[in-house]
């Protein structure tokens, strides 16, 4: 072979590893390009209202597993005319429907300052609008998030609803509220007021595709988080009638239930029954979840959206789009029917939609089950209604804390199944009482469905939460569980709030028998997982009968030895104030080089950085050890006080508490510096040490010198 031939085949190898190493590069970003639009999506906190005074998703919890029936009389606050409410068939004069449905009666109670909101805006307000911002800021409270922390951030907000009618027929609205009134009844504005209110930049969307619109808007917000378009997203899905026309319309089409109830899947199943609440998520990337330390409640595996397009019908489901929806999200999740083991139905009770559902479940999941492994089957609108809007993220809340439990609630009303549905296949099977979940040896797993009366579909695969990683024990960042005190700290925006938000406390504490394992826990998150308000309260306590009587006396109002109350001005980040010669003792820091590692670690680093300055060692000074100089020379003094300082300000900032500014006198405003990062650890160290010098250099002749150094503010 000639030198010119081996040349070229060098040549070619060179150029044919290249080219094998870009198509490896190309393979691996394309897989974690197709990883990354497949990510699940992990919901870390959910809030809500719904019927049957349910406030939070284990009120929900409550209802649905215990089968309460949550509907009750009509809201008579409305003005709503209940003679006239439903239509009255000349030929069926006997029948008759029942003044009952599901309703939130609190709707009017709305703290329109505490979101900075005049009392005439919220007036005009639809109260769609209100009742949003309230479970947002519980949702973001529920996951340990100040809300403060997340302005100017990628957060988004989708919100699933419709306009219910609030306002239409006023002609002459309340002085002072004209100004108000186009912007609080247009529906558009239920996620961009939570956005301009919490001063979020992410996409803010409000989606109304009836009764789906709570999952379409989930859908919508799982594809944005995977294309980076927010960082986390609010989603929900509100309905609050403000007038009874939902009733009159279905009464009109003898479509409404007549006794209010949803007998979802059966036999004497007469139609829907309206309800109205709302359901409230906080979602984000899973792999984004883990990484901040949140808990996750469940991970969306897997969604789809799609519409019936032409049935026989405009309002009439459509069975096989159903079942592709199903499929889609199935497919979206990379999963197989036979690996979901229950179906949240959209179940609203009615003749004509229902066996058409178990139809579409039948085609879509129940031809590959496992032997002895039908799909399980309910409905939570036979508890509080058909919620519309919110319908679907009513379902899904049902669904991840019967996930968390283990158990299947029942669906109510269905002593007889519908006879137009195969029940004896064992494809399919209805939960009519309280039932364990299904041991699988896999992740339990769950569908949930909505569809619109638009005809928009949509179909949501939720999985059990991942087993969080186990984390070496940190004896800084987590505190010891049980102290012999722990400071409780509450803060609202009035004194009332004050005493509410100790009342509610109160009341977890009773429930709660083992408040001293996890008084600690509680203190922390008061302490550092919520948005600080004027008005405060401090109690310290060391068994769990002080803590409760402690917090009788904040939500009463009245003084106690254990309790301080009080008002500060608009709630503001510490400043470090760090002092000059005169603040060391003999011993000093000694217990905390022992007990602290972030302490002892810090004045390490301190000890390396002024080594090369000082003919002594820092932890002897300290320690006291034989033959090392003590305090009563400056040059030794001040850069110890200074290393004390710095390494006291690393324990506090490991506990969460950092500052708007940082300040100082003599060292300690080189210690300032050193905090704020204006000077490195290493430049601080040789001011302090060459200063301390250069002052007893001077001082024979009369003379001081110091190191003028400005406030140093944190970057």
């Amino acid at each position: 072979m000639t030198d010119e031939s081996k040349t070229d085949e060098q040549k070619l190898r060179y150029f044919l590893k290249r080219v094998t190493a870009d198509l490896q590069e190309t393979r691996g970003k394309l897989q974690a390009a197709e990883a990354k639009e497949h990510e699940p999506i992990a919901i870390t906190a959910m809030s809500c209202r719904f019927p049957g005074n349910v406030r939070s998703p284990e009120d929900l919890w409550q209802v649905v597993q215990s089968g309460t029936d949550a509907l009750s009389a009509f809201p008579e606050d409305r003005g709503w005319d209940f003679e006239g409410l439903f239509f009255k068939d000349p030929n069926e004069p006997d029948q008759s429907y029942s003044l009952e449905g599901g309703f939130v009666y609190d709707v009017p109670k709305f703290d329109a300052e505490f979101f900075g909101i005049s009392p005439r805006e919220a007036l005009a307000m639809d109260p769609q609008q209100r009742i949003v911002l309230e479970t947002a800021w519980e949702v973001v409270e529920r996951a340990g998030i100040d809300m403060a922390s997340l302005r100017s951030t990628k957060t988004g907000v989708f919100i699933g609803t419709s306009f219910q009618g609030y306002g239409a027929s006023i002609e002459n609205p309340p002085e002072g509220t004209e100004l108000y009134l186009g912007i609080g009844t247009t529906i558009s504005v239920a996620s961009g007021r939570v956005a301009y209110t919490f001063g979020l930049n992410g996409p803010a969307v409000t989606v109304d595709t009836a009764c789906s619109s709570s999952l379409v808007a989930l859908h919508m917000a799982a594809q944005s988080l995977r294309k980076n378009e927010c960082s986390m997203a609010l989603v929900g899905g509100v309905t609050i009638m403000a007038n009874a026309g939902a009733f009159t319309e279905f009464s009109r089409q003898r479509g409404l239930s007549t006794s209010g109830r949803c007998k979802a899947f059966s036999a004497e199943a007469d139609g829907t029954g309206w309800g109205e609440g709302i359901g409230m998520f906080l979602v984000e990337r899973l792999s984004d979840a883990q990484a901040a330390g949140r808990q996750v409640l469940a991970v969306i595996r897997g969604s789809g959206i799609n519409q019936d397009g032409a049935s026989n019908g405009l309002t009439a489901p459509n069975g096989p789009a159903q079942a592709r929806v199903i499929r889609a999200a199935l497919d979206d999740a990379g999963l197989s029917p036979a690996q979901i083991d229950l179906v949240e139905a959209h179940g609203t009770g009615t003749t004509l939609g229902d066996p058409i559902e178990a139809q579409a479940l039948l085609a879509a999941y129940g031809r590959s089950r496992p032997e002895g492994r039908p799909l399980m089957l309910g409905s939570v609108k036979s508890n509080i209604g058909h919620t519309q809007a919110a319908a679907g993220a009513a379902g899904l809340i049902k669904t991840v804390m019967a996930m968390r439990h283990g158990v299947l609630p029942p669906t109510l009303h269905i002593d007889t199944p519908s006879e137009h549905v195969d029940w004896n296949a064992g494809e399919l099977a209805l939960v009519s009482e309280p039932t364990p979940w299904p041991e699988t040896g896999a992740p339990r797993r769950a569908g949930v469905s909505s569809f619109g009366v638009s005809g928009t579909n949509s179909h949501v695969i939720i999985e059990q939460a991942p087993s969080a990683p186990e984390q070496a024990a940190d004896p800084v960042q987590a505190p010891p569980s049980r102290l012999p005190a722990v400071p409780w700290i509450l803060s609202a925006k009035s004194h009332t709030a004050l005493r509410d938000q100790a009342a509610n406390l109160l009341a977890q504490i009773r429930e709660d028998e083992d408040t001293e394992t996890y008084a600690t826990d509680i203190g922390y998150s008061l302490a550092l997982t919520r948005s600080r308000f004027e008005h405060r309260a401090a109690i310290v306590a060391g068994t769990r009968e002080e803590f409760v009587n402690a917090l009788e006396t904040v939500a009463a109002g009245e003084p106690g030895s254990d309790v301080a109350t009080g008002s500060a001005a608009r709630a503001t980040k510490p400043v470090f104030v760090f002092p000059g010669q005169g603040a060391q003792w003999a011993g000093m820091a000694v217990g905390l080089l022992d007990s602290s590692p972030v302490f002892a670690e810090r004045m390490a680093e301190c000890a390396a950085a002024l080594e090369p300055y000082v003919e002594w060692s820092l932890l002897d000074v300290v320690r006291g050890t034989s033959g090392a100089p003590g305090f009563d020379r400056v040059d030794v003094v001040q850069p110890v006080l200074w290393a004390v300082m710095v390494s006291l300000a690393e324990v506090w900032r490991s506990y969460g508490v950092e500052p708007a500014a940082v300040i100082g006198h003599s060292q300690g405003e080189i210690a300032a510096a050193a905090v704020a990062g204006i000077l490195s650890l290493d430049d601080a160290a040789k001011v302090v040490a060459l200063r301390s010098r250069a002052i007893i250099a001077l001082a024979g002749r009369g003379g001081m010198v110091s190191v003028a150094q400005p406030a140093a503010w944190v970057r």
